[in-house]
């Protein structure tokens, strides 16, 4: 398993070990021990997957304390465009987003901590994504920032997403809280 720390303090992306032959492929996908001994020591407690179609944007979403998730995001079928964006006030990337590619071809995983907002785009004609929890859902908790706020200037490389009406009505990121500090 190779770690690599990205340029947004906090994330980092994961290429598993890949065993390939003439049946297919094998990867560990989680083992805890050796997350932990790459500084992502969470207990996980719950799992979520979603299917969407090519063009879907899921997000920006993230919930805030006591129920502040981190996320270890993976595509199990297809391809997305995956964004983090750093929302801890004082932190030298606060406001800036991270963009990075996880398919079922690179086997990537993502590494989201608390004080992210996540979301996606689908490039595939589909994706199943799925996402390990450090907390569970809690719809009190729950907040989201306009995937297309023009602050954040994101680059999702699409022209006609399709996207939920809830995603369509989250806070512009100039009027989110100051929910977390770095």
């Amino acid at each position: 398993m190779k770690i690599i720390e990205e340029a947004l303090n906090g994330l980092l992306l994961i290429e598993p070990r890949v065993f390939r032959d003439n049946r297919g492929y094998f990867f560990e996908s989680f083992k805890a021990e050796k997350y932990s001994e790459s500084g992502i020591n969470f207990n996980f407690v719950q799992d979520n997957l979603s299917k969407s179609s090519r063009n879907t944007i899921r997000g920006l979403h993230y919930q805030i304390e006591p129920m502040a998730q981190g996320k270890l995001c993976q595509v199990v079928y297809g391809r997305v465009r995956d964004v983090a964006v750093d929302i801890r006030h004082g932190s030298s990337t606060y406001g800036q987003a991270y963009i990075t590619e996880l398919s079922d071809e690179n086997f990537r995983q993502l590494w989201i901590p608390p004080g992210f907002a996540h979301g996606f785009l689908v490039l595939s004609e589909t994706a199943v994504f799925n996402y390990k929890c450090t907390k569970y859902y809690s719809q009190p908790h729950e907040r989201s920032i306009l995937f297309n706020d023009p602050e954040l200037n994101i680059q999702w490389g699409c022209d006609h997403p399709i996207v939920s009406e809830k995603d369509l009505g989250a806070k512009p990121f100039s009027t989110i809280e100051k929910d977390f500090t770095f």
